[in-house]
């Protein structure tokens, strides 16, 4: 796919994002995805699958904020097989954390799949959403 394409089918999904529904986001994850959470962080690592991916940073996030993570999308930047998107999210932690993050997440699509990701993010903010 081109990276028109390619940017296409991420801020299609965002806007779905946006909206509150992030399925649209997650079906573009490759069952076979690579993805990376930058830092030392309580979701800090390699996840080598969807399932992986989604069921441990993902429900590890979930279990830890009160609402949903209200994203504000910023830019998408696509090059050949790589989209950068920027984006803001905003939501408070259970234990009354304000959660005010911008994430620049990198990923590499193939096939109009996510095959690989990296999220960079401010992981001293997730780790206080622990404590």
């Amino acid at each position: 796919m081109s990276a028109p394409e390619n940017k296409k089918l991420i801020e299609d999904a965002l806007a779905e994002w946006v909206r509150g529904d992030r399925t649209a986001f997650n079906n573009l994850l490759a069952d076979d995805l690579r993805w990376t959470v930058i830092g030392n962080s309580p979701v800090s690592g390699r996840y080598n699958s969807k399932r992986e991916f989604l069921e441990g940073a993902g429900a590890r996030m979930r279990d830890k904020l009160a609402t949903p993570i209200q994203t504000t999308p910023r830019h998408v930047i696509a090059d050949g097989n790589m989209v950068a998107l920027v984006f803001d999210g905003n939501t408070t932690g259970k234990n009354g954390t304000a959660y005010h993050q911008t994430y620049c997440w990198v990923v590499r699509l193939e096939g109009g799949k996510i095959r690989e990701g990296t999220a960079y993010l401010d992981t001293e903010l997730i780790t206080k959403l622990f404590s």
